[in-house]
């Protein structure tokens, strides 16, 4: 395919114009991400995720048993926990509030650079500043997903890497030269160190060149699939062995091992609540997944995004040639695998899921394209009222961003419309809510606000293990003093709701 079919946009001063636009909107948003730094509490897993960096520090500066923590912990790797912690060394940040507001921050960043990322290649798909902007929207009002971002430093770095390595892919497949897959590979290298998802990119690319290999028009152009295929790989295994030192004394054995409990993650005691029924997370349905994405995300995204999946299927089903060869028609199919592989991959392979749908946070990064196509197709279908699609996206833009204003700082408990008009009982006697206690923060700000001139309360540790001692921990360090967790003598007693 020549390299021309895959350029929407050919004058550099319009994506200049559209990449200024983006930074623009994505510095705004900064913003308001700093205004509401200081509102989010803390999540249990932070600090068992700050530890695993904490060994690994210790590792690289050469204590040789650092490693030596819980074994699922190595399933995650540390691309994004080793620069937090670098970052917190560098700016010698020892209080500990400032050492979570400072990882906060900077998960939040990254979410954004993901957004940017998603608009990006929206507009590299669609040609139009206006696509690039709906992504945009759409990738950050997310109410659950922008709460999670600030504390949850497990599934919203994995989900922007992925949007970004999507980028990569996207333009290695356009340019179809070895630089551009090289880069691609450290992507998905860096995607995989993440988490061991990363893989389903991996194998996707490595299709892609193989569906190039066989549509290839001479025995050059199969040379050069295969060469720009190895540095791909080669690219992507020593970016990931590289990056990740727990790899380095054995790295066959040791990845496999993080495949292999990722697959099946060792958490037979954790409960989900879904539909009103308290379910181990060895034994999760398989409408587990697709039922809690369709219920807390957004009305919009969610009609678009069927939208635009149904005309991908639609425009391979009737140029079935292009669905293979390298065009923006097999693009799509690839968005639409991403979303349906993994839900599919973990119903067949029976993998524990728990915390309503975060494993799979990353799916939303496709989806929001597969979305944008949707509100394209319906305008090119309907050109003369295009101004009231328009009018109902924004519409419902509005609608999601006033839901978060009101949950603000619980978003990460937000259910959709849809859910709500179905339930026949309270969604949070039949869903899990604040899973992670984040919440706990307000009420240790709550109490210490009822008695202010109170120089020692005591409070009885509840909710997850710890999860008190947590919360405390981003308090001003005054406040901190006045709290003592004491549940043999306590005179407080709060908890998180059960749900």
């Amino acid at each position: 395919m020549p390299r021309s079919a895959w350029r929407t946009v050919h004058v550099r001063g319009v994506r200049g114009a559209a990449s200024r636009s983006l930074l623009w909107v994505c510095a705004l948003c900064a913003l308001v991400g700093l205004a509401v730094l200081d509102d989010y509490g803390v999540a249990v897993d932070e600090p068992s995720q700050r530890q695993i960096a904490q060994s690994t520090w210790d590792y690289i500066g050469g204590r040789e048993g650092a490693l030596q923590i819980r074994a699922w912990d190595h399933t995650y790797g540390v691309a994004f926990e080793l620069p937090l912690l670098a970052a917190e060394r560098l700016l010698r940040v020892r209080d500990s509030r400032r050492i979570h507001l400072l990882r906060h921050g900077l998960s939040h960043g990254f979410f954004l650079f993901g957004g940017f990322c998603c608009a990006w290649l929206a507009f590299r798909l669609c040609g139009r500043k206006r696509w690039a902007l709906l992504a945009l929207s759409l990738f950050l009002l997310h109410p659950r997903l922008y709460a999670h971002s600030f504390f949850n430093s497990k599934d919203i770095p994995f989900l922007s890497m992925f949007m970004a390595a999507l980028c990569l892919a996207h333009r290695a497949c356009r340019r179809n030269t070895i630089s551009s897959f090289l880069l691609c590979g450290v992507g998905v290298g860096l995607l995989t160190n993440i988490r061991v998802g990363g893989l389903l990119l991996f194998a996707a690319v490595l299709g892609l060149r193989a569906c190039d290999w066989a549509y290839a028009a001479d025995r050059a152009a199969r040379t050069r699939v295969l060469v720009t295929g190895g540095a791909f790989a080669i690219a992507s295994a020593l970016t990931l062995y590289g990056t990740w030192p727990y790899l380095w004394s054995d790295p066959a054995r040791r990845f496999l091992e993080a495949v292999s409990t990722a697959a099946a993650f060792p958490h037979p005691g954790l409960i989900n609540w879904f539909g009103g029924r308290a379910l181990s997370s060895m034994d999760t349905p398989p409408a587990y997944i697709p039922v809690w994405f369709a219920l807390t995300t957004p009305p919009l995204a969610l009609l678009l995004g069927g939208i635009g999946a149904a005309g991908a299927l639609y425009r391979a089903g009737t140029r079935p040639g292009a669905a293979l060869r390298n065009t923006p028609v097999r693009f799509d199919l690839l968005l639409l695998a991403c979303c349906l592989a993994p839900p599919a991959t973990a119903i067949l392979l029976q993998s524990p899921l728990y915390n309503g749908w975060r494993q799979m946070y990353f799916l939303y990064a496709p989806f929001c394209l597969l979305a944008v196509r949707g509100l394209q197709a319906l305008v090119a279908a309907w050109p003369r009222g295009q101004a009231w699609l328009y009018g109902l996206a924004g519409a419902g833009a509005g609608a999601t961003l006033l839901a978060m204003a009101g949950l603000h700082p619980h978003q990460q408990t937000y259910f959709n419309r849809v859910a709500h008009g179905l339930a026949s009982r309270p969604l949070d006697m039949q869903y899990d809510l604040d899973y992670w206690s984040v919440s706990l923060r307000e009420a240790l700000e709550y109490l210490l606000a009822r008695y202010p001139d109170q120089p020692s309360l005591r409070v009885h540790e509840s909710g997850r293990p710890h999860s008190m001692a947590i919360n405390r921990e981003i308090l001003p360090r005054a406040d901190r003093k006045r709290l003592v967790i004491d549940s043999a003598r306590a005179d407080f007693y709060i908890d998180v709701h059960p749900r």
